[in-house]
């Protein structure tokens, strides 16, 4: 959530900034800003409320510069105002600040440092930025001073970029659980809280950890403890076309990374899969997966809902017991552990806060850490102990899809890699190459049908504000999923229910016309599924069917290919991703950056 960018070296600093923040507004889009210095004492502070486009707009030509900060804000602290919106500046006006995270003793830091300071918002950045100003000012201290002096009072999570106008040859970054990157240029530097940002200037980065300060000049990187012990540190390469990171001749980035999940299904299978079809992982990390006496899967949101569908998986292919967990409510209400766990953090960013914090404790635990991401760069996955790539490619949208189908794949992959180890002969049995295939196929076939589905959509959710999507086993699971596609992107009150469970409480909720979406890919409880929708059919409300082609029943509205039930939802998800998708645009939102949602969840 938020993102920030800073560049020192260029003299083009405002478009580097410009171009940063547009690639990082999926982070967050309430309101953005920007502050350059052109280091001979002239300087510049813009913000403006909403997209970026409104920011670029306000950039007339004579603001120009050679070090600048750059923020887009999605609101924790205070209303989407001019006055909230970052770079948030120092009453003296000496120092610059953006900030991404959540300082949780603002208050406390307000009333015992600053009750004689004047406050012009509801920010805790701004405190901080006060906090600053005043130790410099009363102690004489330089900006690094004054800014150290400041973090060792600081509490809760923050990554932070300072600039000091007095001294505009230096930039200042300093991180606590929100991520932050420092990119290497040729003559110049950059920070940004996703490589992505700066990937059109460099690609050369460096990780920035806790309570660590970094003083970027435009040749020099200098990294420090809040002691002041210098860190050495080397730089890694991103391995990503920032080409990769444009829509085409899409209408919006959803519907593109929609169509991209049959080419990330063969990409896991090239991938992960020798020639003759066996899985290969680090011997390591099997290792340490076959000496777990239970799995513990932590995730949130979609890839909570991608977790769900791993649990079967392990336990039918590997025959390990499996525990999927919020991450927000684990950490802080652990249960009662096995012997031997071993934790799998599934996340599409790799930044997830909510997850990171079960990491630091479960690690400090001394339990081993598996973490499946889309960016093998990101902070769970160099935490981890073992980290797996979703090989997905960037995901823009807020609405995660192709991420979710891919975490499904690969914990599909090391399930059986497990399954085998340990000669179950369910595993054996379980080709995993050809049910990736086939998934690739099913998807493929269900995105050929868009205008179907866009039919569908209108004709199910066109004028309703309330939806429900019911299965069974692994159907529950992708209604889960499908109901959340469907809230978050079209506002409509979606929910996902186990289809049983609907006569004991929810078909009260069932009026004329209700619209009630129906999987039905499990053999086992396919019939009483039906017999569910059935029931809602009875009581006026309007059923469409999902079907496997085994189970298939004239009638059905959309029938998908022959797939493992196991892995249905790999297929089956993009009716839902399509429905949402098609509602939403008929609705004329804004599909990529629905009203509140941020990609990244940086804060707990």
């Amino acid at each position: 959530m938020c993102g920030i960018v800073g560049v020192i070296g260029r003299d083009d600093a405002t478009q580097v900034l410009l171009n940063g923040l547009e690639k990082l507004e999926y982070r967050g889009y309430d309101s953005a800003g920007v502050y350059v210095n052109d280091q001979n004492g002239h300087d510049y502070l813009v913000k403006r409320v909403g997209r970026i486009k409104n920011l670029e707009a306000a950039l007339t030509p004579e603001i120009q510069g050679s070090i600048g900060i750059g923020h887009t804000r999605w609101a924790t602290n205070g209303a989407p105002t001019e006055a909230n919106a970052h770079p948030h500046v120092s009453n003296d006006g000496r120092f610059y600040l953006v900030h991404n995270g959540v300082v949780t003793n603002a208050q406390t830091l307000r009333q015992e440092y600053l009750t004689d300071v004047e406050l012009h918002s509801s920010t805790d950045t701004e405190v901080v930025v006060q906090l600053i100003a005043l130790f410099a000012q009363q102690d004489g201290l330089d900006a690094k001073a004054a800014l150290r002096k400041t973090l060792k009072l600081v509490e809760g999570s923050y990554a932070f970029s300072l600039v000091d106008r007095n001294q505009p040859d230096a930039l200042y970054v300093a991180k606590n659980k929100s991520p932050l990157l420092i990119g290497k240029g040729d003559g110049f530097n950059v920070v940004a809280s996703d490589a992505l940002a700066m990937l059109d200037v460099t690609n050369q980065f460096i990780e920035v950890k806790d309570e660590e300060i970094v003083t970027l000049t435009k040749t020099d990187i200098t990294i420090e403890n809040l002691a002041g012990t210098q860190i050495q540190r080397n730089a890694f390469t991103v391995k990503m076309d920032a080409a990769d990171l444009g829509k085409g001749t899409y209408p919006f980035y959803m519907l593109k990374e929609v169509d991209e999940q049959p080419v990330v299904m063969h990409r896991l299978a090239e991938k992960y899969l020798d020639a003759k079809g066996n899985v290969v992982l680090p011997a390591d990390l099997l290792d340490a997966l076959k000496q777990a006496d239970r799995l513990y899967i932590v995730a949130a949101g979609t890839s909570y809902h991608a977790g769900l569908v791993g649990k079967p998986l392990f336990e039918q292919l590997a025959g390990i017991p499996t525990e999927v967990v919020l991450g927000s409510e684990f950490g802080y209400h652990m249960p009662m552990l096995s012997k031997k766990p071993m934790f799998i953090f599934l996340s599409q960013s790799g930044e997830t806060a909510d997850s990171r914090q079960v990491l630091v404790k479960t690690k400090a635990l001394g339990y081993p850490a598996l973490t499946i991401t889309n960016v093998g760069t990101s902070t769970l996955a160099r935490e981890a102990d073992f980290a797996l790539e979703l090989y997905a490619g960037p995901e823009i949208a807020v609405a995660s899809t192709k991420a979710y189908t891919a975490q499904i794949g690969v914990e599909a992959l090391v399930a059986k890699a497990l399954g085998t180890a340990f000669n179950q002969p369910a595993a054996k049995q379980f080709d995993v190459a050809h049910q990736l295939a086939l998934a690739a196929d099913g998807q493929q076939a269900l995105i050929d049908q868009k205008e179907h589905l866009h039919d569908l959509a209108k004709d199910m959710f066109a004028t309703t504000r309330n939806a429900f999507f019911i299965g069974r086993g692994t159907d529950y699971f992708v209604s889960l999923e499908a109901a959340l596609k469907l809230k978050e992107i079209s506002y409509v009150q979606a929910e996902g229910f186990a289809a049983g469970e609907l006569k004991h409480g929810t078909i009260a909720l069932i009026e004329d016309n209700t619209p009630v979406v129906a999987f039905i890919t499990d053999p086992v409880t396919a019939e009483h599924t039906r017999a569910n929708g059935q029931e809602v059919q009875a009581r006026g409300g309007k059923v469409l069917h999902i079907a496997a082609h085994d189970l298939a029943k004239d009638g059905d509205e959309l029938v998908i290919g022959d797939i493992d039930p196991l892995l249905s939802p790999l297929v089956t998800i993009v009716a839902g991703q399509l429905l949402a998708y098609y509602t939403s645009y008929d609705r004329g939102y804004d599909v990529d950056k629905p009203r509140n949602l941020a990609k990244s969840v940086t804060v707990e």
